[in-house]
């Protein structure tokens, strides 16, 4: 099952993610949750975001904003670090704390790392459904901030495109400049993160050790993902970014009180 639901959602988030610079890492780990431990989840979403990111930049790399890739890239690949670990560290609380309890006849178990990835989604999800959020930008000044940001809930959780689009997309860059800058940074947080990830599940023994990566599942959600990025560049409008990111969130908010509940 989960060679055909994970790389069907990377397909379609990939599609949706390729203009409004979020969405995959979004929308692809709570379905490989559904199937895999989240840290394993969450690390395998980072290889494939990793993947589709470098693909992006081998398109239209060449048009990335160099001031912009300093100045948020390099403060969001510092605080990649310090997300993945805190991950590690959250993982590890859920391996002795949880409440479990039955809903309809189904068990369902919440852990700490549950809780906060639950609490990220939902507001991540506010940006795009609260009025007052939907709207909201940041000057250039606070590009290091956002950063900061972006890089810790990248490492931590996978979510970094939508703090990253909400810095970037105010700081009048072109809509190509625009994607190519997100995917240059996307790229240094995936793959920063990725090498946490590896230490804390190949030598620490996160998510019950290497076994529990899905190379198959991954590489096959890479290569689908790849084909939406395609697909994106030849037929995906940029107007349609506005229902797009709305779509995104409405899914993600419902997939995070699922994952709250204990029931993913």
């Amino acid at each position: 099952m989960e060679y055909l639901a994970v790389p069907f959602a990377a397909l379609i988030a990939s599609v949706l993610s390729f203009y409004s610079g979020f969405g995959l890492g979004t929308l692809l780990m709570p379905v490989l949750a559904l199937f895999f431990p989240l840290p394993a989840a969450i690390a395998s979403t980072a290889v494939v975001h990793g993947c589709n990111n470098l693909f992006k930049i081998l398109l239209v790399g060449l048009k990335a904003d160099r001031d912009l890739v300093l100045r948020f890239g390099l403060p969001a690949i510092a605080a990649a670090f310090a997300g993945a670990w805190a991950l590690h560290l959250f993982a590890a609380a859920s391996g002795s704390v949880s409440f479990d309890y039955e809903l309809m006849g189904r068990a369902a178990r919440v852990t700490p790392l549950k809780a906060l990835l639950a609490l990220l989604m939902l507001g991540f999800a506010a940006f795009d459904l609260v009025p007052g959020l939907k709207g909201l930008k940041f000057d250039r000044k606070y590009l290091p901030l956002g950063g900061l940001l972006s890089g810790f809930f990248g490492g931590l959780s996978g979510h970094q495109g939508a703090l990253r689009s909400a810095f970037l997309v105010k700081t009048g860059v072109t809509p190509e400049a625009f994607v190519a800058t997100n995917a240059v940074i996307g790229f240094m947080v995936d793959f920063a993160r990725s090498l946490i990830y590896a230490y804390t599940i190949f030598i620490l023994g996160d998510a019950r050790g290497p076994g529990a990566l899905p190379a198959g599942v991954i590489a096959a959600a890479t290569g689908a993902s790849v084909l939406g990025v395609v697909i994106g560049l030849k037929f995906l409008h940029k107007a349609t970014i506005g229902s797009v990111q709305t779509l995104t969130a409405v899914m993600l908010a419902a997939i995070a009180v699922f994952l709250g509940a204990g029931l993913i």
